[in-house]
């Protein structure tokens, strides 16, 4: 071989099976190994997890896609952030005692199909990128035709509109309050900013739109936080990368094999 250095023994695709199982049963790397090993064992599979030195070294450089096979153009794409801990106290050891050490915290954006509720587009940055400026990354990792995309008021900035209008997609973000009008190609944005005039609020623009449609990726939030935590556990940040975008992965996974169907009952 033209490269130096001893071959690598397990595929990516095996560090990526790993770190989703670490995440649907919240593990730490060790445990996720023996649990692994036990099935292995079980199953009379004469196979080995890689060990989790390997897994964390190796998650520095893996390329975990959540992509699903779902293709064709997407109505409605909502788009959302949170905030995952990385390092720190619990909250009621805060609340009870008292902050005493740092903390760290990771954002994990996510762009959901309003329809499908799978997971189109994430990004994981460092707490101090703000979500006007993830969004051209995060709106750039899909070449599907999007019909509109929305967003909180965090997003109401020319950064997000010029990447929407470059996209050709409408634009479903909320004018701040006493907003003007901004000279040039922003037709989407002035609309919602003299309806915001005529009515005193975004109220009305919010019902015409059908606006209230990104509550979905609200909704994937809550998904995230309830079924995986809202910690990530590796210390590198190229693994932290990697461990959140297996979370992802196991969610879309998740959203393929079902949704619950709410029925109202009175």
């Amino acid at each position: 071989p033209s490269s130096r250095g001893r071959p690598q023994r397990y595929s990516d695709l095996a560090i990526t099976t790993v770190l989703v199982i670490k995440r649907v049963f919240r593990l730490t790397l060790r445990a996720a190994q023996g649990f692994i090993d036990s099935i292995f064992s079980l199953m009379n599979v004469p196979l080995r997890c890689p060990d989790y030195s390997c897994v964390s070294r190796r998650a520095k450089s893996v390329n975990v896609s959540f992509k699903t096979s779902t293709r064709g153009e997407i109505a409605h794409l909502v788009i959302d952030s949170t905030g995952l801990k990385v390092f720190g106290e619990g909250e009621w050891k805060v609340k009870k005692h008292g902050q005493e050490r740092r903390r760290i915290w990771r954002k994990l954006h996510l762009a959901v199909d309003s329809k499908t509720h799978e997971i189109i587009c994430a990004d994981l940055s460092l707490n101090n990128v703000t979500d006007s400026e993830a969004f051209p990354g995060l709106i750039r990792q899909t070449h599907r035709k999007i019909r509109s995309a929305a967003a909180d008021g965090a997003y109401d900035t020319r950064l997000c509109h010029d990447e929407l209008r470059r996209k050709k997609i409408s634009a479903l973000i909320p004018p701040r309050k006493g907003a003007g009008y901004w000279p040039g190609e922003y037709a989407d944005r002035n609309r919602a900013v003299a309806n915001q005039r005529m009515t005193g609020s975004n109220a009305r623009w919010k019902w015409t739109t059908d606006y209230n449609r990104r509550s979905i990726a609200e909704t994937a939030m809550y998904r995230v936080k309830q079924l995986f935590g809202g910690s990530l556990t590796l210390r590198d940040y190229d693994g932290q990368v990697a461990e959140a975008m297996a979370l992802v992965r196991a969610l879309n996974k998740m959203t393929k094999a079902g949704m619950p169907e709410s029925v109202r009952i009175a």
